[in-house]
């Protein structure tokens, strides 16, 4: 009888270890599913035309419409703009936020500047991508305004697409030098550029 009792007790052990290898393994909780991947991003499509109504800011009589349309290697932007003082000089830019609800458009934030670059003239050196040159009114107080503006998209949604931000006429000229917005005065006029077509 002796004999056999130690070979019985190893039997026993391992069937006990087995027993509780068992007993943790059902009590784990299960693995986690991985989380569902990101859907891809939808491009949006480029613009044929897109448009600006311009409404007055800072109590201002400013107004007007403007035009945009996609050009190789920019935006052109075409159109008038009334109501500003005779034969004046004044600062346009592009801002970052679509938004010019507050009376003196301070809601359309700073110039559009995806490359944070500093302020300066679109023809010559570092500029915000917003920045362009003067506009001038005639002796009746309109501004008639063809230019181009370089480095930009007209929808698409990148980084450099101006669908959705605001374009802004100032008080007075933009020297192209002073930061960050070139001493160009309080915001005459805002319109959100939105696409038409």
């Amino acid at each position: 009888m002796s004999v056999h009792r130690p070979f019985r007790r190893l039997l026993i052990v391992p069937t006990l270890t087995s027993a509780l290898v068992l007993a943790a393994c059902s009590s784990a909780p299960p693995p986690k599913p991985f989380p569902p991947a990101p859907p891809p991003p939808v491009a949006t499509p480029m613009a044929r035309e897109a448009q600006a109504i311009m409404s007055s800011a800072s109590a201002s009589l400013v107004s007007g419409k403007l035009t945009l349309t996609p050009i190789a290697g920019g935006v052109r932007i075409a159109g008038t703009i009334g109501g500003l003082p005779a034969s004046g000089r004044f600062g346009f830019h592009v801002h970052e936020t679509g938004d010019c609800s507050a009376v003196d458009a301070s809601s359309a934030g700073g110039h559009f500047n995806p490359t944070h670059q500093l302020h300066g003239s679109a023809k010559i050196g570092a500029h915000h991508a917003g920045d362009m040159d003067n506009i001038v009114a005639d002796v009746e107080g309109v501004a008639h305004i063809e230019t181009q503006l370089g480095g930009v998209l007209l929808g698409g949604g990148g980084a450099t697409d101006i669908v959705g931000r605001a374009l802004v006429v100032h008080a007075d000229p933009d020297d192209y030098a002073t930061q960050p917005a070139g001493k160009s005065g309080p915001r005459v006029a805002c319109g959100v550029i939105k696409v038409i077509r």
